[in-house]
C-alpha cells in the first residue's frame, strides 16, 4: 500500500501539472470503485483544480466551490501519467482523469478491487474521511508519547494504526522499527522515556529519507514504480538476507496477508519471534533464538 513517502511525491507530482488545470472528465470503469453519490460524479468535471493534500493515506484533489475527491489506493492502486485522451486498460484500468495536458490513469492490478473514490461538498463532509491520527513531522515528541500510549499496543499495530499515527504502514514500520532498534511486538508502555524519544526520531528520519529518496528517483518526471519492496531497504522483503547493521539474516512474522520483518540481535537481542505458523508446526521444537536456528540448519 502506498504511504506517507509515496502519497507525498504522488501529490507533488500532480501538483505540478495539474493546479490551475479543469478537471475535464472523469471516466469510472471499476464497478466498486465510486462510494458516494452526493453529490453526483459529473459535479466534479469542468471544475478547475485549487490544490492536493493528503489525508492519512488517501490523496484528496482540491476542487473549486469546496467540492473533494477522495481517493484511497489501498494496496494495489496505482497512479499513471499518461498522454491526453489515453484508453484506460480494460485488464487494470479503474478510472481516467482527463486533465487538457493529461490523462492521470488510475490502475489496480490486483483481483480484488479494493481502492475507492468519493466525492464529497465541503469541509465538514471531508474531514470524516480522516481516520485522526497524529502527523509525526507536524508533531513535538510530547505528542507523539501521547499518542502512542493512549492504548497498550504492540509498537508494530500502533505505528500502522491509522487511527494513532498516520500515514504509516506495513513497510515503513519495519523500517521504523530497524531504525530504532526496538521490537515490533514490544507494548507500548512498556517503553521507557528514551525509548520513545528513539522511536519519535526514528519515525520522522525514516520518512523524510524515504521522502528524499523517492523525489531524487522520480526528478521531473511521474512515479511509476510505486511499491512496498525496494532493495534500499534495511529489512522491509529482506526475510533471509543479511541486516545491514550488523549481517544477520532477517527474520518475519507472517500473519493473514501481511508480514512484519525484523532483525533479531538488532531489536529483540536475538530472540526469535514465534512466527504463527511455523510455531504451531513445529511446537515446542520452535527455536527461541538466532543462534539455536542456525544450529538447526547446520545439523539439518
Amino acid at each position: 500500500m502506498p504511504e506517507l513517502p509515496d502519497v507525498t511525491v504522488y501529490i507533488e507530482c500532480l501538483e505540478a501539472r495539474c493546479v490551475g488545470e479543469p478537471l475535464e472528465t472523469i471516466r469510472v470503469l471499476g464497478p466498486a470503485l465510486l462510494r458516494s453519490v452526493d453529490p453526483p460524479l459529473s459535479a466534479a468535471e469542468g471544475r478547475r483544480v485549487v490544490g492536493f493534500r493528503r489525508l492519512g493515506k488517501r490523496i484528496v484533489f482540491e476542487l473549486e466551490d469546496e467540492l473533494f475527491l477522495v481517493l484511497h489506493l489501498m494496496i494495489a492502486g496505482r497512479l499513471r501519467w499518461k498522454p491526453p485522451g489515453t484508453k484506460p486498460s480494460r485488464k487494470v484500468g479503474l478510472a481516467a482523469f482527463e486533465f487538457p495536458e493529461g490523462t492521470l490513469a488510475l490502475t489496480e492490478a490486483s483481483p480484488k478491487k479494493r481502492a475507492t473514490l468519493h466525492l464529497v461538498s465541503g469541509e465538514a463532509a471531508l474531514a470524516e474521511h480522516d481516520p485522526g491520527g497524529l502527523e509525526v513531522l507536524d508533531a513535538s515528541a510530547e505528542q507523539f508519547r501521547e499518542a502512542l500510549l493512549a492504548e497498550n499496543r504492540t509498537l508494530k499495530r500502533a505505528l500502522t494504526d491509522p487511527h494513532i499515527l498516520s500515514g504509516i504502514g506495513n513497510a515503513y514500520s519495519d523500517e521504523i522499527l530497524h531504525r530504532a532498534g526496538l521490537s515490533p511486538v514490544r507494548l507500548t508502555r512498556k517503553l521507557d522515556d528514551e525509548e520513545i524519544e528513539r522511536l519519535y526520531l526514528a519515525t520522522r528520519e525514516t520518512l523524510v529519507e524515504w521522502t528524499d529518496r523517492l523525489r531524487a528517483q522520480v526528478g521531473d518526471g511521474f512515479p511509476d514504480k510505486v511499491t512496498a519492496f525496494r532493495p534500499e531497504m534495511a529489512v522491509h522483503g529482506r526475510y533471509k538476507l543479511p541486516c545491514p547493521t550488523c549481517g544477520a539474516p532477517v527474520q518475519r512474522i507472517v500473519y493473514a496477508s501481511n508480514e512484519t520483518n525484523y532483525c533479531a540481535p538488532c531489536q529483540t537481542g536475538g530472540k526469535l519471534l514465534a512466527d504463527r505458523a511455523l510455531s504451531q508446526l513445529l511446537k515446542k521444537d520452535w527455536p527461541r533464538s538466532l543462534e539455536e536456528l542456525e544450529a538447526r540448519k547446520r545439523n539439518a
